[in-house]
């Protein structure tokens, strides 16, 4: 799959998986993109909130993620029936390029990349009932690889075809549920590929839009 690196593709995590309010990124790091940030348009008008980007080593913002609605916990027993939240990954399309060192190349990004990126984004707020604290991350691992896998052939089965509003022009989007929630990926006409992944909030009524204020967010 063309993507970029995996490094620095989740947030920092607390013990169990779960994000650190204080590991979120400022709103800076999302100023400093060379690309427009997606979020869900004016219809939602639950709560926003700021993630992370993730960036290259020469510290190119590459992508990044925004929240709406309830702030995930990792999934237990008690809350997962009660979340509901969509979180929107933006990852900016690049081509095969250059590292900045000059030494090697950068691998170019694609839909594949941001329906990657979701689905690791959902597996870090999921944690299955009565598993062992202890066997959690072995099962992540799995998940992950699980989810690159398929991310890569999103012509697949386990894909279905959605279309969804993008600033307001209809969008193909590839789509697929599991028990942990769903995961959706596809590109905009502002040369920017887009992720989401959510729980307890149908991803069918979704529209997405341009954030034309990435400050509103934090």
């Amino acid at each position: 799959m063309e993507t970029t690196s995996r490094v620095g593709a989740q947030a920092p995590a607390a013990e169990g998986g779960q994000q650190l309010p204080s590991a979120r990124r400022t709103v800076d790091g999302y100023l400093l993109a060379p690309f427009p940030w997606y979020g869900l348009d004016e219809a939602f008008t639950g709560p926003r909130w700021l993630m992370q980007v993730g960036a290259s080593a020469d510290g190119t913002v590459e992508h990044g993620s925004v929240g709406h609605g309830d702030e995930p916990s990792v999934r237990a027993e008690s809350t997962e029936d009660k979340e509901r939240f969509a979180v929107v990954v933006t990852v900016a399309a690049n081509p095969v390029r250059r590292s900045a060192d000059g030494t090697g190349l950068l691998e170019a990004t694609s839909v594949s990349s941001a329906a990657w990126l979701a689905g690791v984004g959902l597996l870090s707020f999921t944690w299955p009932g009565q598993m062992d604290h202890t066997l959690r991350d072995d099962w992540l691992d799995q998940q992950t690889e699980t989810a690159w896998v398929l991310a890569d052939d999103l012509t697949g089965s386990d894909w279905s075809q959605l279309s969804l509003p993008v600033d307001g022009v209809p969008t193909p989007f590839h789509y697929r549920e599991s028990e942990f929630g769903w995961v959706l990926a596809g590109s905009t006409q502002e040369g920017v590929h887009v992720g989401a992944y959510g729980r307890g909030m149908s991803a069918y009524g979704l529209a997405f839009a341009m954030i034309k204020d990435i400050s509103t967010y934090a």
